[in-house]
């Protein structure tokens, strides 16, 4: 009995010993490492472990990572390509659907595999991203497959990684780099689509009645700069207007409109909307859009503008430089020269005060300073 106990004892201590799963650093000395960034509002993240060089120069690329499609010896595939870092799937996710290479991707977790290839590599997302590395890959379960070109690089990088490099709005370059090799990837987003529909979906929320007018004023300024979905901006500027709950008519919310129906070709409505926004605004905001006008060589709009603010706000460093500016843009550079007089000592610091002094050369000598 007591032989049967201590055997009994044994056996458990093994399968608590066989069955123990405590943290340990990545086999191999292989580093696991996490990059992610965002593409627009497509957020782009790679998880994936990090093997080293480690002595093996020039026995990376076509020795260790096998060319192609290989028989690994273990697992389902006969037709395994690389994994594209080590030990687990290197797994590539998206938040929203992406063109990999200008092909398709739904928004979704892959895992990301490259059959290398020194003159056209195949980089392969499978809709698998759970299996052990590629010793189970299966074709069938592909996403896409693109080819890319590896490049070779000027200096050796000891452990493996993944960057995004190039950059936009729309699109960046996800790059692996290991030893003296990269393996370009490049990433489209549709992101103006992707940006309205969040806009669509978030006016329909909370966000829609808590923040206030802020919102459908953002979305509609989001329009007017990239000069898109004009008609629901306006409609959505509308809302920032004069919405039952949230809307506000403030310079803000009418100077958005004013740009829409410019936009529209719809002149005569924006003028009569910015005439009624002008009065509401600050010193600072009638200056500002001033100055947009001038930039549109509207000079008699940009200078009653000007006049408006000054009427409002009489005798300070901006309204004088204000009216410094539209009468010069009517070529009127004496008037314009005492402005610009009672402007320079209400400077508040050095750049200011040396860009009136600028200006005020500039009226002596009969030049425009706008």
């Amino acid at each position: 009995m007591k032989n049967k106990l201590l055997l009994a004892a044994s056996l458990l201590l093994l399968v608590a010993h066989a069955s123990a799963q405590l943290t340990t650093a990545p086999e191999g000395g292989n580093r696991k490492a996490m990059v992610s960034e965002n593409i627009g509002i497509t957020n782009v993240t790679i998880e994936y472990s990090r093997p080293g060089v480690k002595g093996r120069e020039g026995k990376i690329w076509g020795g260790l990572i096998h060319k192609g499609f290989a028989d690994l010896g273990f697992g389902t595939s006969k037709n395994a390509p690389w994994r594209a870092g080590a030990n687990e799937n290197t797994v590539i996710e998206f938040t929203t659907p992406v063109m990999v290479e200008g092909k398709s991707v739904p928004a979704g977790k892959y895992g990301l595999f490259v059959a290398y290839d020194p003159d056209a590599s195949i980089v392969i997302l499978s809709k698998n991203h759970t299996s052990w590395g590629s010793f189970f890959y299966d074709d069938k379960e592909d996403a896409v497959r693109v080819t890319v070109k590896p490049v070779p690089l000027d200096k050796s990088v000891e452990w493996l990684k993944y960057e995004f490099l190039n950059e936009t709005d729309s699109s960046a370059t996800v790059v692996l780099e290991w030893e003296k090799l990269s393996i370009p990837i490049r990433l489209e987003t549709d992101h103006v689509n992707l940006q309205l529909a969040s806009f669509r979906n978030e006016l329909r929320s909370e966000k829609s009645f808590n923040v206030g007018w802020q919102t459908w004023n953002q979305a509609a300024i989001y329009c007017v700069l990239n000069n898109v979905n004009l008609e629901e901006a306006l409609t959505w500027s509308d809302h920032a207007i004069s919405d039952q709950f949230v809307g506000q008519k403030n310079f803000n919310t009418l100077s958005t409109k004013a740009q829409i129906l410019s936009r529209l070709n719809r002149q005569a409505e924006s003028d009569a909307v910015m005439k009624e926004a002008l009065p509401l605004g600050s010193a600072n905001q009638v200056h500002n859009y001033a100055r947009q006008l001038l930039q549109q060589k509207k000079g008699q709009a940009a200078f009653d503008a000007f006049k408006l603010n000054y009427d409002k706000n009489p005798n300070t460093f901006t309204t004088n430089v204000g009216m410094m500016r539209g009468y010069s843009a009517m070529s009127n550079y004496k008037k314009a020269l005492e402005y610009a007089q009672k402007a320079l000592p209400q400077a508040q610091d050095k750049v200011n005060k040396d860009n009136v002094e600028r200006m005020i050369k500039l009226l002596q000598e009969g030049k425009d300073v706008n």
